[in-house]
């Protein structure tokens, strides 16, 4: 192995900017922070939200008042 050509190796610290919680990680970046991590992301906590009830086509019958017709065609 080359050392010239071998980037630092550093122990880094990863603050996650949504909750404050820090991890100590090996890598070659002095600093890390980021967005979400495993404690306030949705996906692992469980706590997901469904934001989107309802579809688009039946949000904009409501909004401009269209009133389906069924077919009575037997």
């Amino acid at each position: 192995m080359q050392k010239k050509i071998q980037p630092k190796y550093y122990l880094t610290k990863v603050k996650c900017s949504t909750c404050g919680s820090e991890y100590e990680i090996g890598s070659t970046a002095k600093d890390i922070k980021i967005d979400t991590c495993s404690n306030c992301h949705a996906f692992y906590t469980g706590k997901q939200t469904f934001t989107q009830a309802t579809g688009a086509v039946e949000k904009f019958n409501r909004k401009y008042g269209i009133t389906q017709k069924k077919n009575e065609e037997d």
